[in-house]
């Protein structure tokens, strides 16, 4: 007596190669642009920790002999930027000063802009919504001598008031986009409720819209905090000489022509100054591209 067993064969598709020549071209890209983007940082890593004497030598890729942290110590607390020799510590200051405001206020200022145009919509709110979006793609210089004039006018100009201003001004216009686009995903039943439970715009705004929002917010923060720390243009026009900002210190340090130039020492204020915004993408760019996925290119 003879029985036959079922036969199992495998179906569906094979796995696929972990190596294979599309895998393989993808990671060499990777690679290549890692290492693009790298170089110029081990660079300057590396001569901001030489002596000059070393540097003189010539070789830019060798890592420093005898390693020195004077460049740091100098470019932080005596570098010269024109006429005064405090460091780039000045302009570091300076720059958390205009900050810190301009983030809180443009991103509280169109979080509601945003709400607004999403549930609260009024007569005349699509226009008002193409003209801020038109805003935002003007480019700065075509209104930077109006913007003299009103900042004059209204006795700002030349103080971190007048930057803090421009600053939330014209981060407006491409937040207000998007947390609009972030509330339009959000499920609409949720507003109907609590219109139908009698709750009002702050209500609905404080406890229902805010606590599904923080993908939102961490994008936000992530896209003022670089913007507004990497400035140039605003700082030097708006600031004044005594409030410049990080980078126009920087410049001012890299292009003083008192002296000999100090690579090292010019190197190490570039890495202080861009310390914050690598920072910054280095702890929350995981949390940005979560917030981007979560809603923020929607509607």
């Amino acid at each position: 007596m003879s029985s036959s067993l079922p036969s199992f064969e495998p179906r569906g598709h094979r796995p696929k190669r972990f190596v294979s020549p599309a895998s393989i071209m993808i990671y060499s890209v990777l690679v290549v642009a890692a290492i693009y983007y790298l170089i110029p940082l081990y660079v300057m890593v590396m001569t901001s920790l030489k002596g000059m004497p070393e540097i003189r030598l010539g070789n830019i890729f060798s890592p420093p002999v005898e390693v020195t942290f004077q460049p740091w110590a100098t470019a932080w607390n005596s570098a010269c930027t024109g006429l005064y020799c405090e460091g780039i510590k000045v302009g570091f200051f300076n720059s958390m000063k205009i900050l810190i405001p301009s983030v809180i206020l443009s991103i509280i200022i169109a979080s509601v802009n945003g709400y607004a145009l999403s549930n609260w919509r009024f007569k005349g709110s699509e226009l008002f919504f193409t003209v801020l979006i038109f805003g935002a793609f003007i480019p700065y210089q075509v209104m930077l001598y109006p913007l003299v004039i009103i900042t004059r006018e209204l006795g700002i100009f030349g103080t971190l008031t007048g930057v803090i201003v421009i600053h939330t001004i014209f981060g407006m216009p491409i937040l207000t986009l998007l947390f609009r686009n972030y509330f339009v995903s959000l499920p609409p039943e949720l507003f109907k409720a609590a219109r139908v439970d009698g709750a009002g715009f702050w209500r609905i705004f404080l406890q229902i819209m805010l606590p599904m929002s923080l993908p939102i917010f961490v994008v936000a923060i992530i896209l003022q905090v670089t913007g507004i720390w990497n400035d140039f243009l605003f700082g030097v026009i708006f600031a004044g000489t005594k409030n410049f900002p990080m980078t126009v210190q920087l410049n001012n340090i890299v292009n003083s022509t008192q002296g000999v130039k100090e690579y090292n020492v010019n190197m190490a204020a570039t890495i202080l100054t861009g310390a914050v915004p690598l920072l910054v993408y280095f702890f929350s760019g995981k949390y940005f591209v979560r917030g981007i996925a979560a809603g923020a290119v929607k509607g």
